[in-house]
């Protein structure tokens, strides 16, 4: 019963106000059609950013959103059935949408939205925008021969999480042990939490599980993290975009702890570093992998590809605020530095 509310919840939204972001109904009748699934929200800023350098990618390839091209978006976030029932609940009525719209191609960003189109649907084409290490979680077989009708951009998780450690090490050279922020709300956040204890161990780091799951119990979660005795802490991905990137921010200030992140929007609000791909260099690559299938490439013949593009953000303020120095080292990599 609690489904079928859910359900019908979703379909009474969808009636009193656009969830496509974009006016449907403007849209030329003779325009070719493709889906974006997105684990974000409309209305989150970084997500603005990758999804406009999508069209300006397509664009320049001939593609114009309203003359050519309809683009019918399905966000995650901020939808009401995913709020109410869970991404796991929710993610696959929304694929279900998708492909009742007769859409030529779904660009799908996050790897439990790639395999979620995959077991639904083996004919229409889909581009990973990013999801982590699509090999690995069984999404496609290989990067070079994908086969099937997947294909897009990838990255490695674990890689990401070393990287990030050994960030955390350049800025505490005598650092030991580390609490992991991950949520069981999220399958990013599960798979990254999974892969870090052997890049924690190429580095000699102890791990904390900082697991997070209710709202109502993250100070007592993060209380804990420090009474174990971590230095540090390091996010998963997916554990701001579940419970909010201010709040997070907040809960980590808290401990006085550095804090490494997988978000550069968590930095922006006063987290101290974060680490990860260049997100809209993937959406302008996934505009390109669109343009080749809509012109007819078979998703199959196009190998994966991964980042070639990363970005290391840091905050001097939020470093003063906890009393510590950002060596030099760090400083002239920084992609990004915010005073």
């Amino acid at each position: 019963m609690k489904w079928m509310m859910c359900r019908l919840l979703l379909a009474v939204a969808l009636m009193s106000g656009p969830c496509v972001g974009y006016a449907e109904a403007q849209q030329k009748h003779d325009a070719r059609r493709i889906g974006f699934l997105s684990v974000y929200s409309e209305s989150d800023l970084p997500s603005q950013r990758w999804h406009e350098s999508f069209r300006r990618a397509l664009r320049d390839r001939g593609w114009e959103v309203g003359q050519n091209l309809t683009i019918v978006y399905r966000w995650v976030r901020g939808t009401p059935l995913c709020k109410e029932a869970g991404r796991r609940a929710c993610v696959p009525v929304l694929v279900d949408q998708l492909l009742d719209l007769d859409v030529e191609v779904i660009v799908v960003h996050g790897g439990f939205p790639a395999r979620a189109v995959q077991a639904k649907n083996d004919k229409i084409p889909v581009v990973m925008a990013e999801a982590s290490d699509a090999v690995g979680r069984g999404v496609v077989k290989s990067l070079a021969y994908p086969g099937g009708n997947i294909t897009g951009l990838t990255s490695i998780t674990p890689v990401l999480a070393e990287k990030r450690l050994a960030l955390l090490k350049e800025v505490l050279p005598d650092l030991s042990h580390v609490a992991v922020m991950w949520t069981p709300e999220a399958p990013a956040s599960i798979y990254g939490w999974e892969q870090i204890p052997s890049s924690a161990e190429k580095l000699g780091l102890k791990l904390h599980s900082l697991k997070l799951e209710r709202s109502d119990d993250l100070d007592k979660r993060f209380e804990e993290s420090v009474g174990s005795g971590a230095e540090a802490i390091i996010s998963t991905s997916g554990v701001s975009s579940t419970f909010g990137h201010k709040r997070i921010v907040e809960l980590v200030a808290k401990t006085e702890l550095p804090a490494i992140f997988t978000d550069e929007a968590v930095v922006a609000l006063g987290g101290l570093m974060s680490y990860n791909r260049d997100t809209e260099d993937l959406y302008r690559r996934a505009a390109s992998f669109t343009d080749k299938i809509l012109r007819g490439t078979k998703p199959g013949d196009l190998p994966i590809e991964q980042p070639t593009k990363f970005n290391l953000v840091v905050n001097l303020k939020a470093a003063k605020a906890i009393g510590i120095e950002l060596p030099m080292t760090i400083l002239l990599r920084a992609d990004e530095v915010i005073e």
